[in-house]
């Protein structure tokens, strides 16, 4: 295996994906990457504490719509 095959990250998609647009997430050493299935070139890059916050905002409701 190649070391760039072995060093790419291991994407996993969301349980609650029931169309082709998911939610992905990935670990790249200590941080947390997060895309878009349709746009997998892009993606937002997480330190564990700011993934850690973004959870807890998730949880408690903050990014829920009226």
């Amino acid at each position: 295996m190649s070391k760039a095959l072995s060093l790419a990250p291991s994407w996993r998609r969301s349980t609650r994906c029931e169309s082709g647009h998911c939610v992905e997430v990935a670990r790249q050493g200590r941080d947390v990457a997060m895309r878009n299935s349709t746009v997998p070139d892009l993606h937002l890059r997480l330190s564990e504490a700011a993934w850690d916050a973004f959870i807890a905002d998730l949880r408690a409701g903050q990014f829920d719509r009226c």
